[in-house]
């Protein structure tokens, strides 16, 4: 008789799934090495090798492939009687698991300070990522929650808008458009921009726009996180358009100025997702009441202008 644990399904089906050691360690919050002995402790249990690992890449052998089968519909099952057991009792205690993407950051710790001290049986695990990533998570249905500036409209879920996101150009305060009024389109668009990623909403946003005035985007250079193009932003590298929530307002620094330009800012929201039809635990339900009812904790501060100078990104 088999005497495998539940730390143990959950651990290799996130291998698996994953296809990486560190992946599935990042995922779980511990260290590679405590992946690997549930692995090997697994693999003692069943008998037989489920992982094949060569170099980098993994695979799964055929035993591996009927367990992850097993393992998920298991796992899936042990979730919903949780939530079943939660919702039976009612209570506000549990785990919330939410994914969001990396410009929450500047916002979602203002609301979920609040939200865990109202509620202190309530744990939170957050994870923030890329917009891709965070679409693989829902894709896979690995959270409660997702909180995203632009819903895909590839997959079957349902989305609520919380609070506005508007995005806008920044420039260094020393560049000739900075104290310039109602900056035409067309001239905006000779300047040379600094990009996220491809597959970042803000980026989404910004090429529909400038497909939409069926003009090319002058493209200096992609970067990979916000605090990184605002540093090259200040450098005079090029302009960039921002969440305004990414911008921390401080009148005792102008390094960055938001432009004062034709069609912006660009008016979006902030969602938050699930998958369609997807029940909501207690736990789950709670903080989407919560966010409902504190939406001042997520509003910005100060309104937008223009000129309006932000807070250097090497003194925040």
């Amino acid at each position: 008789m088999m005497h495998v644990t539940l730390r143990q399904l959950q651990t290799f089906e996130a291998v698996a799934r994953l296809k990486s050691f560190s992946r599935a360690a990042e995922e779980m919050h511990v260290t590679q090495p405590t992946v690997s002995k549930q692995i090997r402790l697994l693999h003692e249990q069943v008998g037989l090798l489920l992982l094949d690992q060569l170099g980098k890449k993994i695979f799964l052998t055929e035993a591996g492939q009927e367990l992850y089968l097993t393992c998920s519909n298991w796992l899936d099952t042990w979730n919903r009687f949780e939530q079943t057991i939660s919702n039976i009792k009612g209570l506000k205690q549990g785990r919330l698991k939410i994914a969001a993407v990396t410009t929450t950051k500047y916002f979602m710790p203002r609301v979920l300070g609040p939200f865990c001290a109202q509620y202190p049986g309530i744990d939170i695990a957050m994870e923030v990522v890329n917009r891709d990533r965070l679409l693989e998570r829902l894709a896979r249905n690995q959270d409660d929650l997702y909180i995203m500036g632009l819903p895909p409209d590839d997959l079957d879920v349902e989305s609520e808008a919380f609070m506005e996101n508007p995005l806008v150009v920044i420039a260094p305060v020393s560049h000739p458009l900075a104290q310039r009024k109602r900056i035409p389109f067309a001239e905006l668009a000779n300047e040379t921009f600094l990009m996220r990623e491809q597959g970042s909403g803000t980026r989404i946003a910004m090429e529909k726009l400038f497909q939409k005035r069926k003009t090319p985007i002058k493209i200096k250079m992609e970067l990979g996180s916000n605090e990184a193009i605002k540093q090259a932003v200040a450098g005079g590298l090029g302009l960039a358009m921002l969440s305004r929530s990414t911008l921390n307002p401080d009148p005792r620094q102008e390094e960055l100025a938001v432009l004062d330009a034709q069609g912006f800012p660009i008016m979006r929201a902030w969602h938050v997702v699930r998958p369609k039809g997807k029940d909501l635990s207690v736990v789950a339900t709670t903080f989407l009441d919560f966010l409902r009812a504190h939406i001042k904790l997520l509003t910005p501060r100060l309104q937008i202008s223009a000129p309006e100078y932000v807070q250097s990104p090497e003194n925040k």
